[in-house]
């Protein structure tokens, strides 16, 4: 399946590039619920500077799930940074800290001109899933990690959730069930890129102003993203694997 790229350029389209001139790649997932094999089959791994997993490690697995995981993206000797999914109990969140590689709630030097941060679990669900919170603990988390990454030119937010009304958030029935602090907090901070997961079957690439907001569904259905800063410019990439 050919890729769908949108470039996104210091908050806009028109933008210059910046003074990194470096190239970066990173592969990002998500969904993974205890099935990793698809990964080691993704080409782009060798060129790959590092792995990002938008949440989802397990199926309400705790750190020894979560771990069995983890040690399969880790096998490639990049560094991985991962987040809780509202899938994962939340000792894995504590888990992920320990480990050093925890994106939930925390900002990140991606480049020296590229801030991440992320926001995992999700809103509530008529499930009653391991990781769930309300809208308000969204919008403080953000604020927060939006406090420490404004201050790069460019910004990629992780959020399980995907932003409500878009592409990324539909389910049958062409219902929205995404995230309205994601979506408002898109629309005023309008970060470069926004990686997101969560609703398996909103496979896709949508924006919310400026900023271009991936989906790439379920690891084990073949999705995954290819983020890129060439010049210092930033890309996201929804690729599928053959064979999906």
């Amino acid at each position: 399946m050919a890729g769908l790229l949108y470039n996104s350029y210091n908050k806009g389209w028109d933008a210059m590039p910046s003074a990194d001139a470096q190239d970066y790649l990173w592969i990002a997932v998500g969904d993974i619920h205890d099935e990793p094999a698809c990964f080691e089959r993704i080409p782009e791994l060798a060129q790959a500077d590092g792995i990002i997993v938008t949440g989802d490690l397990t199926i309400t697995g705790g750190v020894k799930q979560a771990e069995l995981v983890m040690d399969v993206l880790r096998a490639c000797a990049l560094p991985v940074w991962a987040q809780i999914g509202n899938m994962d109990r939340p000792e894995v969140d504590t888990w992920l800290s320990e480990q050093g590689c925890n994106l939930h709630t925390v900002t990140r030097e991606l480049t020296p001109d590229t801030a991440i941060f992320g926001v995992g679990a999700s809103t509530f669900t008529p499930f009653g899933t391991p990781s769930e919170f309300p809208e308000s603990a969204f919008a403080a988390w953000l604020d927060a990690c939006w406090q420490r990454a404004r201050h790069y030119p460019h910004t990629v937010l992780v959020s399980h959730n995907p932003p409500k009304d878009t592409a990324c958030d539909v389910i049958p029935g062409d219902v929205h069930v995404g995230s309205t602090a994601v979506r408002e907090f898109l629309e005023e901070a309008q970060p470069d890129i926004c990686l997101c997961g969560h609703i398996h079957e909103a496979r896709a690439v949508d924006r919310v102003g400026r900023t271009v907001v991936v989906n790439p569904g379920a690891l084990a259905q073949g999705g995954y993203v290819v983020l890129r800063s060439n010049s210092g410019r930033l890309s996201a990439e929804l690729r599928v694997l053959e064979n999906h």
